[in-house]
């Protein structure tokens, strides 16, 4: 029995092709089987004499009875993928900005939090709390606003013998008063006070700093650097209190070597000198001008007094014109961004600086903002009113320093002069 499709005979399996099969030519394609047969081709018809015909594929559609075949080559599709492209396997989605960006945001934030509560805490163990201000005994209320006490000493801690010549600072042991200011902050401008280092004081009674022990005044007039001289800054505090009743809430103090340091770490500081300068004591030699002083240079000038003609008068409106500058300097964007100026200008001020116990990080900026503000034309720079003098020592005018404290101790805008 001829089990062949019709009009097949057995000729027709002579003609097979493929395995077996003596001819070159190759075997008929195959029915795929997803592929839904029609109707058979009539005998006679097709490429061999009665193969079927099979679908024709124009744009993945078959045409003879095929059309619902869809093979998924027009759009390049690989079945298993996803789809789309090209056709040769998975496309990477697109990328998520708005994720990337958040997240990089995140980053960004995280590190700048980091680094600056790092550099907090680093730059709050190098302050130097040495001087103890409950030690203070007597002391008058506290106004409005906060005063500072700054000192500048002439320590020569720090300083080799090369320093000290290069420096001009002789190698007197110990230290003393160089520079003696008042600042006070508050809602109506910081004012800036400079009591000369010869002003005729009162030495009151004190409790020692290192013995504890309590010493009775006697009524006994100084010049005010000697109290430093005498039991240091408990003693300059407690004296510069009595003297003017003015509470002192914070004490800062700075020696030759840490003044030269911070103003060579800062890259100089611009100032305009008012008049050529050649003093052999200080080892200034200053042309007149905007010009930009190193730290020796800075540090001669702010010691000048026998070259000028109102002598420490002068030499302390000098002192607070570079200090201004300098916290100017400080808070500048090429410092305060420039970690590589910010660092060591830093670690010179925090190195080199003495204060007291209470004093935190937040108050110490808030004493260079305001010495800033100062120069800038936001406050008020004098010195203390005087009278004259006796003995060499300054006299202050006391009526007229009475009503500068009451401004203070009430944050008013100082309106008293001083020379």
């Amino acid at each position: 029995m001829n089990d062949w499709p019709e009009a097949w005979s057995d000729d027709n399996r002579g003609r097979r092709y493929g395995r077996g099969s003596a001819s070159a030519q190759p075997e008929s394609p195959r029915v795929m089987r997803q592929v839904r047969r029609g109707q058979p081709a009539p005998p006679g018809q097709g490429a061999y004499g009665g193969v079927p015909q099979q679908p024709q594929y124009v744009d993945g559609h078959g045409s003879g009875g095929y059309d619902d075949y869809d093979s998924g080559y027009n759009t390049g599709q690989v079945y298993g993928g996803r789809g789309g492209g090209d056709g040769y396997g998975p496309q990477r989605p697109a990328p998520d900005w708005r994720r990337r960006i958040k997240w990089t945001a995140i980053t960004l934030v995280t590190v700048l939090f980091v680094t600056t509560v790092a550099t907090y805490f680093w730059a709050d163990s190098k302050l130097n709390r040495e001087v103890d201000l409950s030690k203070v005994i007597e002391r008058p209320e506290k106004g409005e606003g906060t005063n500072y006490l700054i000192v500048g000493s002439d320590s020569r801690e720090g300083l080799s013998d090369e320093d000290k010549k290069r420096l001009r600072t002789g190698s007197s042991e110990g230290k003393r008063t160089d520079s003696v200011m008042i600042l006070h902050t508050g809602d109506n401008g910081p004012t800036l006070i400079s009591l000369p280092r010869d002003s005729n004081v009162e030495i009151p009674t004190f409790k020692g700093s290192e013995s504890g022990k309590t010493y009775q005044g006697t009524g006994r007039q100084v010049k005010l650097n000697a109290a430093y001289a005498e039991d240091g800054p408990e003693l300059l505090v407690r004296t510069v209190e009595f003297n003017t009743g003015l509470h002192i809430d914070h004490y800062v103090e700075i020696g030759f070597a840490g003044f030269a340091n911070i103003v060579d770490a800062v890259g100089g500081v611009e100032i305009d000198i008012p008049q050529d300068i050649k003093d052999t004591k200080s080892g200034a030699d200053l042309k007149k001008g905007k010009q930009t002083l190193n730290g020796e240079e800075a540090l001669a000038f702010v010691r000048t007094r026998y070259a000028l003609a109102g002598s420490d008068l002068d030499r302390t409106k000098n002192q607070q014109k570079f200090l201004s500058a300098l916290a100017n300097q400080v808070a500048t964007p090429g410092t305060v961004l420039n970690p590589f100026r910010l660092y060591p200008t830093m670690s010179a001020g925090l190195d080199s600086l003495i204060v007291d116990k209470e004093m935190g990080l937040f108050d110490l900026a808030d004493m260079f903002w305001s010495m800033k503000g100062v120069s800038g034309g936001e406050g008020t720079s004098m010195n203390m009113p005087l009278a004259g003098s006796s003995g060499g020592n300054l006299l202050w005018d006391k009526d007229k320093v009475k009503q500068l404290v009451n401004q203070l101790n009430n944050d008013e805008k100082v309106t008293v002069k001083g020379d």
